[in-house]
């Protein structure tokens, strides 16, 4: 496993345990319960999750510690308890701080607290499993937001030789110009995660077969290629770290101006600064770029299982759900395909 991921695991370690510092100890046999088939980065969203229904809880139902929470008092719990918690996720407050939750959030929510309360059923702790009854928020489909072909030009051609960027930007520009131009290749060229990118190594890029080792979430290691493009826009780049980085032991392929590992943050930042001159009506994230190229792919093959794969999908219905607009193009584009006479 790489450095950068022993760190992530390590912080991810970190929170779990302040997120379980102030609840009942059965939650912690919970969150044990689930080592061995859940990563670092799902637990800790568990645990998060439980921690925020606990508080819930000690503040609006029991009127006691959360500590002091037993079993007999999550046994008493009806299902308009947790239709009430539910309610109380969509704009929340925990130490001075305001938190939103849409559909997603909540669907997460509930999917954590009937995971919880599944343990504690099978394990005769409760004596019913009241979570069962709770109907999944409904999650409304929105459009895929990517780049058109001439966005994406334009979005490479400000990062490698900027015009709209304001002098500041611009003189930053001159130090990251080819660093900047190969994570927007990288991401348009292969469709990775953000996560994933900032955790490549030098050593994992092979040029003699133009491919990299990329970790996935859940920690599988896979092979993806690119193209002769990402390739010269990567070996640009390189040359250039080569010299910043001289007698440096940083592994990291993409490094900051300090010489460290950029974070997830610096990249999104990154991106939002050449998409807004790219294409200034939409809101373009990492994520954005990964569909920008599941949707290219998806029109050059028409093929969801390759772009499933491609992307690391595990179940082809979640490509479907993004990607089943683009069904109409296809067909379309075959309509003359089959000749009936010659």
């Amino acid at each position: 496993m790489s450095d950068f991921l022993n760190e992530r695991n390590k912080k991810c370690v970190n929170g779990i345990s302040k997120n379980l510092e102030n609840l009942p100890d059965y939650c912690l046999d919970y969150i044990l319960s689930m080592e061995n088939n859940t990563s670092f980065l799902t637990r800790l969203n568990y645990s998060q999750d439980l921690a925020i229904f606990f508080d819930y809880l000690a503040k609006n139902k029991f009127n006691k510690q959360i500590s002091n929470i037993t079993y007999d008092d999550l046994n008493s719990l009806k299902s308009r308890d947790l239709e009430m918690f539910l309610s109380y996720v969509g704009l929340y407050e925990i130490n001075g701080k305001q938190y939103v939750n849409g559909e997603k959030g909540k669907a997460r929510k509930l999917a954590s607290i009937r995971s919880f309360f599944k343990y504690l059923f099978k394990n005769d702790k409760i004596q019913s499993d009241v979570a069962l009854k709770i109907s999944t928020p409904k999650i409304h489909s929105k459009p895929i937001i990517r780049l058109e072909v001439d966005e994406v030009c334009k979005l490479i051609n400000e990062a490698e030789n900027p015009q709209s960027l304001t002098n500041r930007q611009k003189a930053f520009n001159k130090h990251t110009s080819l660093r900047d131009v190969a994570i927007l290749s990288l991401f348009l060229g292969t469709g990775i995660r953000v996560s994933e990118l900032v955790g490549i190594n030098v050593k994992d890029v092979d040029f003699e077969n133009n491919c990299f080792k990329v970790t996935r979430k859940g920690g599988n290691q896979v092979i993806l290629y690119f193209s002769d493009e990402v390739r010269s826009a990567l070996l640009n780049w390189l040359d250039l770290r080569d010299v910043i980085m001289e007698n440096s032991d940083e592994q990291a392929l993409f490094v900051s101006l300090q010489k460290k590992r950029m974070c997830v943050r610096a990249v999104e930042k990154l991106v939002k600064k050449y998409s807004q001159i790219a294409s200034p009506l939409k809101k373009i994230s990492p994520h954005k770029l990964r569909s920008t190229y599941g949707t290219n792919l998806y029109r050059e093959t028409g093929d969801i299982y390759v772009v499933a794969e491609v992307l690391g999908h595990k179940d082809v219905n979640t490509t479907k759900k993004h990607y089943a607009a683009m069904s109409e193009d296809i067909r379309r584009s075959v309509a003359n395909k089959v000749k009936l006479r010659d």
